[in-house]
C-alpha cells in the first residue's frame, strides 16, 4: 500500500473497567493481544495510537479515520504510555493516566475498541533487546533533545502496527518529527499501511492542543502562546515579502507604488515605498532567512515574559528528511529568488515554560512566488 506523510504517538494505560454507556454507543475495551486478535474485523481498519489524556486533537484523529473508512470500517485506538519514549528526569511517573475518561472520548468521535494493553502485556519480559532505530532523522531536533527518544517510539509504533494490523493509521502533524520518522520507517520496512496526516488542532488562541498544557499555569499559558505566534509571524512575514517582492518586479516603482496606496491607505505611502525598493534590492534577505527572522523576533521578546520561555531550538527543516534549510540570500545577478530552497519546509520550535516543554510546527512554502499557505489550522486564528 502507499505510505502518505504525517503523525504519530505511542501509549499505555491502567484500568481494566469495562466503558459505561456513552451517547456514541458501546465501544470494545481490551487489553491484551489475544483480545486484539479476537475482535471481529470488518471493512478497513483504521488504528490511531495515542497516549492517553485525549483532548480534542485526538478526537479529530479519530473522526477523521472514522470519515475515511466509512460506517463499515472499524477505527481501533491504542492507548499506551510507552516508557521507551521517556528519557532520565522526564515526566513517565506524573504523565496522565486518565482511561475512564478516554474511553468516553474515543466513543463519541467514533471509535470502535480501545486497546489499552499493559507494559508488560507490550513487553513481556521488560525491555526490548531489539529495537526500531529512527538513523539520523532520530538524531537532530526533539533527538538531539531527547536522545533515544525516537528509538522508543519507532519501536512501539511497529509493535502497534503488527499487533492492530490497520489498513491506515492517522497521526497528528504537531508531532512533524515523529510523523516524518513513521512515514518513512513504513516505507523503509515494507509495512503494508498507508500512514495518514491530519492538521494539527489549536485552541482559539492558536495554542497548539497537548497533554502536556494541563500542566502549565495561567501565567505560563499566556507565555506559551508565542510558540505558535511565533509560527503565525514566520507566516506572515514570508507571505508579505513574496507579495511586496512580486509587486516590485511586476511593474515599475510608481505601479508598484499606487498598488501598494490602494491596499495601505496614504499613511502608509512612504513606508510601502521603502518596503518595494528594498525587495527589489540585492540586499533583501531570501524567504528562509526572513521567516527564521521573524519567528525569531516573537520568542525573543517571550523570553523577557515573566515567568520566560526558555527556547530550545528553532530550525527549518526539510519535512521529509528533517535536514536543515539553509539560509542563502540571492545574488544580485540572479533573478528575482534565489532563497537556496523551494518547495515546502516545516518551521519547528520547542521551549520550555516553567517545567513544561512545548513543541509546535508549521509548514511553509518557498519558491519565486507567495508562498501557498492553505487554511488555517483547526483553532487557529484567522
Amino acid at each position: 500500500m502507499n505510505t502518505t506523510a504525517h503523525h504519530p504517538a505511542g501509549t499505555e494505560a491502567p484500568a481494566r473497567k469495562a466503558p459505561a454507556p456513552v451517547s456514541a454507543g458501546r465501544l470494545r475495551l481490551v487489553s491484551t493481544a489475544a483480545e486484539l486478535r479476537a475482535l471481529p474485523r470488518r471493512g478497513r481498519r483504521a488504528v490511531v495510537m495515542t497516549m492517553g489524556a485525549l483532548h480534542e486533537g485526538h478526537a479529530t484523529l479519530i473522526r477523521t479515520a472514522r470519515a475515511h473508512v466509512g460506517p463499515e470500517g472499524q477505527v481501533v485506538v491504542t492507548v499506551f504510555v510507552n516508557p521507551l519514549q521517556f528519557g532520565a528526569g522526564e515526566d513517565l511517573d506524573r504523565y496522565p493516566r486518565t482511561l475512564d475518561a478516554d474511553l468516553v472520548v474515543a466513543a463519541e468521535a467514533g471509535a470502535d475498541a480501545v486497546f489499552a494493553p499493559s507494559a508488560e502485556e507490550v513487553y513481556p519480559g521488560g525491555e526490548p533487546q531489539v529495537r526500531i532505530s529512527a538513523g539520523p532523522m532520530g538524531d537532530v531536533l526533539e533527538g538531539a533533545s531527547r536522545p533515544g527518544h525516537f528509538d522508543g517510539m519507532a519501536t512501539v509504533v511497529a509493535k502497534l502496527l503488527h499487533l492492530t494490523a490497520p489498513d491506515a493509521a492517522y497521526f497528528g502533524q504537531k508531532d512533524a518529527q515523529q510523523l516524518a520518522i513513521v512515514t518513512r520507517m513504513a516505507r523503509d520496512l515494507n509495512f503494508p499501511v498507508e500512514i495518514v496526516g491530519v492538521p494539527t488542532v489549536r485552541e482559539d488562541d492558536g495554542l497548539a492542543l497537548s497533554s502536556r498544557n494541563r500542566y502549565l499555569s495561567a501565567a505560563e499559558r499566556r507565555t506559551a502562546l508565542a510558540l505558535s505566534r511565533a509560527l503565525f509571524a514566520a507566516r506572515d512575514r514570508l507571505a508579505a515579502e513574496e507579495a511586496l517582492r512580486v509587486r516590485a518586479e511586476a511593474g515599475t516603482h510608481s505601479e508598484a507604488r499606487a498598488a501598494g496606496l490602494a491596499a495601505m491607505g496614504e499613511d502608509r505611502a512612504a513606508a510601502d515605498a521603502h518596503a518595494l525598493a528594498y525587495a527589489a534590492s540585492a540586499d533583501s534577505p531570501q524567504g528562509p532567512a526572513v521567516a527564521r527572522a521573524a519567528a525569531r523576533a516573537v520568542l525573543d521578546d517571550a523570553a523577557r515574559l515573566d515567568p520566560p520561555l526558555e527556547l530550545d531550538y528553532l530550525e527549518l527543516v526539510d519535512p521529509e528528511t528533517f535536514t536543515p534549510v539553509p539560509d542563502a540570500d540571492r545574488a544580485p545577478d540572479e533573478g528575482p529568488y534565489k532563497g537556496g530552497y523551494e518547495g515546502e519546509a516545516v518551521l519547528a520550535v520547542a521551549a520550555r515554560v516553567g517545567t513544561t516543554r512545548l513543541i509546535d510546527n508549521i509548514r511553509l512554502t518557498f519558491g519565486p512566488a507567495v508562498p501557498q499557505s492553505g487554511p488555517p489550522s483547526a483553532g487557529e486564528p484567522r
